[in-house]
């Protein structure tokens, strides 16, 4: 009976003590999370004002960088304490350990923002490119989001002109994994309207259309994809190749001398690749892509997945969002993809449908084949993949090639046969993504 007692008044001090941190912790979580809110807003008043102007200060551009991270880190935070007391297994005596995240979280974002407060004085200083839209899911459909930094380091460098006397090709090396927005980063970047004023013609090229002819004799044959309406008075060219893996040091040096000779002054080269050692073949530093940081991706599908709908007034929503945000593997293409399927079927019915679907997927894929699907299609490897309206339906993707959009392309789209229940045709067929 005294071992019992003892065991008993144990058990409730224990839980006294629980009681007493939950209780004087909950106060001061909701007091940091209130703060955590403000400071986001602050940084987000920045970041949007960033987003529309054309800036050029390089050590401006880190630094503003290095806030939109923070901003990121802290939205991931404070959702996670927003939404995961959805999870079944969420426990309450996780609040300190909370707290703790959201301070940290809220001190970073507060010491950046006084960092960049002198900048955004000079702010007012660089031209806007276009008038913000309202909804934030159209504004980040027009702009490549997270590689503001990169798209300017991109177009200062096709911007810039050489000191009268100097003839050299400039040349700019852009590299990163697979399906990481390598190509689509420099098409966005073309496509901006004083690039196309400052290039007479903009040339695509892609080894992957050589077959046995060297890459040397590429650019001049294939076709002009981008042509500027005006053309400028001084002929510059601008080719852009895209290559898969590294390029021989002799064949660069005859591509190299090919397009010196047949281009004028001014012209330049930018290439992507996979493979770092692409670095090597640049007259000015490379630049690198790397995959989204969690934080960000989060970010970002959230933002598609609700469009102009607060994600606080759907708590439950937000969290079957957030878990299968994580199961994403961090894809562009997979957010852009589920993220809309989820805004244009905006029922927890549906969206719970989508994420039992998916767990049950990709751990098949995962113990079937080794690895997570959205890898074996980032390597352009054979992908298997499963319907969700007909599960006994086993898609196999065999291989993934870009075309122009003056090509004719598929009538079937991957994501309506995945997820929209459209029957495929027997056998072989092709699909755009």
């Amino acid at each position: 009976m005294e071992i019992f007692l003892s065991a008993v008044l144990g058990e409730l001090a224990s839980r006294s003590i629980n009681f007493f941190i939950s209780k004087s912790s909950k106060p001061r979580v909701l007091d940091v999370e209130d703060s955590l809110q403000r400071a986001l807003l602050q940084a987000q008043v920045i970041i949007d004002e960033v987003t529309g102007r054309h800036i050029t200060n390089q050590a401006m551009l880190q630094q503003l960088d290095m806030l939109r991270d923070a901003m990121y880190q802290g939205c991931y935070k404070l959702d996670t304490f927003r939404y995961q007391s959805h999870d079944e297994k969420y426990a309450e005596d996780q609040v300190t350990q909370i707290l703790e995240q959201l301070e940290d979280a809220l001190d970073n974002l507060s010491s950046m923002i006084l960092d960049v407060k002198e900048l955004v004085v000079f702010l007012t200083g660089y031209p806007r490119l276009y008038h913000q839209p309202y909804n934030m899911h159209l504004l980040l459909s027009n702009c490549m989001f997270g590689r503001q930094m990169e798209a300017e380091l991109v177009l200062n460098f096709l911007l810039h002109t050489q000191p009268n006397g100097v003839e050299e090709l400039e040349v700019l090396p852009v590299v990163g994994p697979g399906k990481v927005g390598k190509s689509t980063l420099v098409a966005h970047v073309c496509s901006d309207e004083r690039v196309r004023d400052h290039f007479s013609e903009i040339v695509f090229v892609s080894d992957h259309d050589s077959k046995d002819e060297e890459l040397t004799h590429l650019w001049e044959r294939c076709v002009k994809k981008c042509q500027n309406s005006r053309p400028s008075k001084y002929r510059r060219t601008l080719v852009v190749a895209e290559v898969a893996g590294d390029i021989n040091e002799s064949e660069w040096k005859r591509l190299y001398a090919a397009s010196r000779r047949c281009m004028t002054i001014g012209s330049k080269i930018i290439i992507t690749s996979r493979s770092d050692k692409i670095a090597k073949l640049g007259t000015t530093r490379a630049v690198t892509l790397k995959y989204l940081s969690e934080e960000a991706y989060w970010y970002f599908f959230k933002t598609h997945a609700f469009g102009s709908t607060d994600p606080t007034m759907h708590p439950r929503m937000a969290y079957v969002a957030m878990e299968i945000a994580r199961m994403s593997n961090r894809s562009l293409l997979s957010a852009t993809i589920t993220a809309c399927l989820l805004r244009d079927n905006f029922d927890i019915h549906f969206w719970c449908k989508l994420l039992a679907f998916l767990r049950r997927f990709i751990k098949w894929h995962a113990s079937s084949f080794g690895e997570h699907p959205g890898d074996a299609l980032n390597q352009n490897k054979p992908a298997h993949l499963w319907s969700m309206v007909r599960t006994s339906k086993e898609i196999v993707v065999h291989h993934q090639y870009d075309c122009s959009s003056q090509e004719e392309v598929p009538k079937i789209s991957l994501a309506s046969v995945m997820y929209g229940g459209v029957k495929p045709p027997s056998g072989k067929f092709e699909a755009i993504v």
